[in-house]
């Protein structure tokens, strides 16, 4: 599990990968003098370690312990630098930054004509791959030296730039009050969770509403229209309409898709558009869609021009693998999904770095949600505890809510009656505490509680009154998303028939055809 309490130098040197290390030694190689070779010294000792250790470096008699934290630093920096001279020419962004760099010593150099050919040609560059805010950049630039110095370039050259720094600052204007406003929804949801009510649904339709109003996406480029979309989409996520997520999802990939210039440019992005876009698609149930979505977004991360950094590495990771598991838990194959367990583990341990605790724990759950599938309920409960006694976890309570509640049912399978007591009272005391408790939440618990109390003769009964509850649940657009957690409904229907849960969901997936 990742640790992100270590040495920042100690994880920058562990992320390096043999290329990069080769490159530090090189550029390291250059400033050696008999000065400074302590800090290509320190660079091999942590490389070597296996964790961070202080006192192993001060006993190799390098450096003194009041020393430590400059040299540190210092090394910390050097090895950035050494990165980024060489950085991939495939960024557009670091090459449009070196451009910039050579006019501005260009310009400091009073070669005035050379420095604006160089931001010239720059700003057509920057134009083309949609990076205004540089493009931007560069144009004041221009209206620097223009106003600074007659350099005859061209006639009319003063009205030019300021149609284009006019231009380009309302565009970068746009694209700006957009990512806000969609920053601002993602608060909303960390902070209150989904809506609940109808009084919720209209305070942020009203509050989006206020924010677009003057917007014209006619207008829009590349960059606003992927703002634009993002907000849509938290928006739509946020009032639960799954719809909506899809449209706004779809047009996000597309997007990409139409200009795939911007997914090299912009891997991040696109990752997370095709994670939200599937996400939808899981919600929604459209298992042919999200089967093609899923296939092609595996195409694309697998081409040979698909950018390459850790931090690509671990989101593709993260969006492909989790879906891949969504992917069978919709079709309800749990057994043929068992496979990619030891897989993720594996992949798990290799990103460690760069994961977060809380979509760890989403993996433990759905790979709990596979083992319940194939009744491995001692397997199920495993993950579940991981998550339920996670002390040191921030996340969303509906995850903690919905791993207790599956271990009551994962214990009750079992029959184990003593600790299926100790677990509903331990998952009540949870739930009381939780400030978004739902009524599917509620009813699973009431239900859970009484079954002991319950004539062996009349549990069947019981399971069928149940599940007609369940489904006039379901129907509620503010509590139709607990399903997506949780399957009562399938379970319930398993008990009822006595049948295996991943042949009633399995049956079920086949009647959907969409």
């Amino acid at each position: 599990m990742a640790n992100h309490q270590k040495d920042f130098l100690f994880v920058l040197i562990k992320s390096l990968s043999k290329s990069e290390k080769r490159q530090f030694k090189i550029f390291a190689s250059r400033l050696e003098t008999s000065s400074n070779t302590k800090f290509i010294e320190l660079f091999n000792i942590l490389d070597k370690s296996e964790a961070y250790d202080e006192k192993l470096i001060l006993k190799s008699g390098i450096i003194k312990k009041v020393q430590l934290s400059n040299l540190k630093s210092y090394l910390y920096k050097q090895i950035l630098v050494s990165i980024r001279l060489n950085i991939p020419s495939q960024n557009i962004r670091s090459q449009l930054r070196e451009q910039i760099d050579f006019a501005t010593i260009l310009y400091n150099k009073a070669l005035y004509r050379q420095s604006l050919k160089i931001l010239d040609k720059t700003k057509i560059q920057a134009l083309e791959h949609d990076e205004k805010n540089i493009a931007y950049e560069i144009v004041e630039f221009e209206k620097l030296i223009e106003s600074q110095y007659i350099t005859r370039s061209i006639q009319g050259r003063a009205d030019e730039l300021v149609v284009q720094a006019k231009e380009l600052n309302y565009q970068n204007t746009i694209s700006s009050k957009l990512s806000n406003l969609s920053l601002q929804l993602y608060g909303i949801m960390l902070k209150t969770g989904y809506v609940k009510n109808d009084e919720e649904y209209k305070y942020i339709d009203n509050y989006f509403k206020k924010h677009i109003s003057k917007l014209n996406e006619a207008k829009f480029g590349f960059r606003e229209k992927y703002w634009f979309y993002n907000a849509n989409l938290w928006r739509s996520f946020l009032v639960q309409d799954f719809l909506g997520c899809y449209k706004y999802a779809n047009k996000w990939v597309t997007l990409f898709y139409d200009n795939k210039n911007m997914i090299y440019l912009n891997p991040v992005f696109f990752l997370k558009g095709n994670h939200y876009l599937l996400e939808s698609l899981f919600m929604l149930k459209y298992k042919s869609k999200f089967k093609n979505y899923l296939e092609l977004l595996e195409e694309t991360i697998n081409d040979p021009h698909f950018p390459v950094n850790d931090n690509v590495a671990s989101l593709s990771f993260l969006y492909l693998y989790n879906n891949k598991l969504n992917f069978h838990i919709l079709e309800g194959t749990f057994a043929e999904s068992e496979y990619l367990i030891p897989v993720i583990l594996d992949k798990i341990k290799l990103h460690s770095e760069h994961l977060d605790e809380h979509h760890e724990m989403l993996f433990y759950y759905k790979f709990a949600s596979i083992y319940f599938g194939v009744e491995k309920y001692e397997e199920s409960i495993y993950y579940l505890e991981k998550i339920i006694n996670n002390k040191n976890l921030s996340m969303r309570e509906d995850l903690m809510c919905f791993s207790r509640i599956l271990c009551l049912i994962a214990h009750y399978e079992l029959g184990k009656d003593y600790y299926l007591e100790t677990q509903l009272k331990n998952t009540y005391k949870f739930l009381i505490k939780m400030n978004d408790l739902h009524e599917v939440q509620k009813e699973i618990i009431r239900f859970l509680k009484n079954l002991n109390s319950i004539y062996p003769s009349d549990i069947k009964k019981e399971f069928i009154k149940m599940r007609a509850r369940f489904i006039e649940l379901e129907k509620n657009t503010y509590e139709k998303r607990a399903f997506l957690y949780l399957d009562i409904i399938s379970w319930l229907e398993s008990k009822i028939e006595n049948r295996k849960i991943s042949d009633i969901i399995k049956e079920k997936a086949k009647l959907i055809n969409r």
